[in-house]
């Protein structure tokens, strides 16, 4: 069935009141980041004026250019957060492409309860564990160093990747490994050769899924376990910048959108693979 003949199922009334939908969540959506937007453009002196102009009045970008020097170290915090996004998506990957596996293709005692513990997991937040987290990063020696923000990013991580892939990978037909395995293949072989390549959208919409957790996650350990500038990523050094006297609101929204910039073109060009990853093994074929 054709999408043409789908919409045409609804009545024009009932279409209307779909897109007015759409249009009012995307207008709750959207409208805190087009705001944003229109106040990196806006002259310092129009931010408090009275009456309040949506849009601006002899806009430029006048504060993407300034804000590179009003924020010390911009571009290193930019490198920073995606480095400690990057190694945290890897290192996801390594351990949750074989776990969930093994939850989706072996039946052994305890596999319920520990795929319970996994959604335990994601139900604590993580400022409720920081004195803990603290003092375990602290007697290995890892504060103040990339990795006091990147084990506990990737150990609330891998929960959700787990079960995220293990749903995927379920959808796989067993045939495929039972063949492998008459050919003599092992498991290993089998999730390498035979199952990775099927997979790859699961791990495609886990890679990015992580690689947006792991951005969003950052100011929270980095504020906690880290106290040197060289490390510090994008969220802790533009909360930085609230700690003098006067914040410069228009360089502030425009520091923001460039952090973000990177972030949003990696989705905007993967975001085919998140759909198709998404959507993969909805319907039966």
């Amino acid at each position: 069935m054709s999408k043409s003949s789908m919409i045409h199922r609804y009545k024009w009334y009932e279409l209307i009141g779909i897109y007015a939908g759409i249009l009012l969540f995307l207008t709750f959506v959207l409208a805190p980041f087009a705001e944003g937007f229109l106040v990196s453009l806006k002259p310092l002196s129009q931010l408090f004026s009275s009456p309040y102009r949506f849009i601006p009045e002899n806009g430029s970008f006048a504060a993407y250019r300034t804000m590179w020097t009003s924020v010390p170290g911009f571009g290193w915090y930019i490198f920073n957060s995606f480095l400690i996004s990057g190694v945290s998506t890897i290192i996801v990957l390594i351990l949750v492409v074989p776990a969930a596996y093994a939850f989706a293709r072996f039946e052994f005692r305890g596999a319920g309860l520990l795929l319970g513990a996994f959604l335990a997991v994601n139900m604590f937040s993580g400022a409720v564990l920081l004195i803990p987290l603290f003092r375990l990063m602290r007697s290995f020696g890892l504060l103040n160093t990339y990795f006091a923000m990147i084990v506990p990013g990737v150990a609330f991580l891998i929960p959700s990747g787990i079960w995220l892939l293990r749903t995927y990978m379920i959808r796989i037909p067993k045939e495929l490994d039972e063949a492998a395995f008459v050919d003599g293949a092992s498991h290993f072989y089998t999730l390498r050769r035979v199952i990775l390549p099927i997979a790859m959208p699961g791990i495609t919409v886990v890679a990015i899924t992580t690689f947006i957790g792991s951005y969003a996650q950052q100011f929270i350990y980095a504020l906690t376990f880290n106290s040197k500038t060289e490390y510090m990523p994008l969220p802790v050094g533009l909360f930085a910048y609230f700690g003098r006297q006067e914040v410069v609101w228009n360089e502030l929204m425009a520091a923001s959108f460039v952090g973000i910039a990177p972030a949003l073109v990696v989705i905007f060009f993967l975001q085919r693979y998140l759909v198709s990853g998404l959507t993969a093994g909805a319907v039966k074929q």
